[in-house]
């Protein structure tokens, strides 16, 4: 099989076990979410068939529309349905459209996928040099403004950003759309739309990405090893990025792996402010019309991107370093 990514045939043949095995010790994790899911959905105050019909409707009509979507049935019988639809990647139909949750949910994906993958760019080309140079010019002009930009990215929230970016760059100066949406077949326009939404999310995780990135270069740096390049006579740019970095990504990943969590809730309140289709806002749909199915369909998607960037983060912990043996 070869090499790949500085990993041999037996390294290969660890990781797909590990990944197998982190699949399935995911079983467990998964259906307690989904449980909490479901149960989570059902107090919440407010019934379903008066959301729909209004509060105007007659008993029969809300009894009979309670009839028709089930929710007469007995909980655990509503639960057993639940789980066996989300193990076949049926998430069922909406309470209020009558169509396929996952027709909604192929609609805004996209949008929330842009968002998602443009702010992890974002944060890690911006946040990653913005730390190593702010490491290397430790107690310096560079470093005083470094660590003060990115402590007020920390404490404004991304909603707060977002509002702050509508009023400098859409209304003061007319670069950008105040309604962020775009045309998914024309890329000029779809970047054009994201580049606000993505910027408010993307600059709270350089925030992360520069304090974790920083702190883990200071403390590689004063290591013996890279005393010994030095006094080897290695090149500054090699010594940084081939030593120093590389011994020094694991903090960085785990602290972006972790923000991807705090992504996914930060989305919906950037998805608000720039009206902006994606799941965010489908979501707090769902919640004004008590629609429980597309609510738990939406849940099961988020619970299965956790998962699965828990996974790739893992993983990415032996190709970054070699010292981490899937095991």
């Amino acid at each position: 099989m070869g090499t790949f990514w500085g990993l041999g045939s037996q390294d290969i043949w660890h990781m797909l076990l590990y990944t197998v095995r982190r699949l399935l010790s995911a079983v467990p994790t998964l259906l307690a979410v989904l449980t909490a899911i479901f149960i989570i959905i059902r107090i919440v105050p407010g019934d379903p068939a008066i959301a729909i019909l209004g509060s105007s409707a007659s008993a029969v009509a809300i009894e009979a529309l309670r009839e028709r979507l089930g929710l007469n049935e007995p909980l655990y019988m509503q639960y057993v349905g639940f789980l066996l639809g989300a193990l076949r990647g049926d998430l069922g139909l909406s309470l209020v459209s009558g169509k396929p949750v996952w027709e909604h949910l192929r609609n805004v994906l996209p949008y929330t996928i842009d968002l998602t993958i443009a702010s992890i760019i974002i944060g890690v080309v911006l946040g990653i040099p913005l730390g190593i140079v702010s490491a290397l010019h430790r107690n310096s002009y560079a470093d005083y403004v470094t660590r003060v930009m990115s402590l007020l990215g920390l404490s404004f929230p991304a909603f707060f950003t977002a509002i702050l970016l509508i009023l400098a760059f859409s209304i003061g100066l007319g670069w950008f759309p105040v309604i962020s949406e775009g045309d998914l077949k024309d890329p000029l326009d779809r970047l054009h739309n994201l580049a606000l939404p993505a910027l408010s999310l993307g600059l709270l995780m350089v925030a992360y990405v520069t304090r974790a990135t920083r702190s883990s270069m200071l403390e590689v740096l004063g290591e013996d090893y890279i005393r010994t390049a030095r006094a080897k006579g290695l090149p500054e740019r090699v010594i940084i990025l081939y030593h120093a970095l590389r011994n020094a990504l694991i903090p960085i990943i785990t602290v972006i792996g972790l923000y991807l969590g705090i992504l996914v809730g930060n989305s919906v309140l950037t998805e608000i402010v720039f009206s902006r289709p994606g799941l965010g806002k489908l979501i707090v749909g769902a919640l004004e019309e008590r629609d429980y199915n597309t609510l738990q369909g939406l849940m099961v998607v988020y619970a299965f991107f956790i998962i699965i960037t828990n996974l790739i983060t893992d993983l990415t912990y032996g190709l970054s370093d070699p010292r981490v043996k899937y095991q």
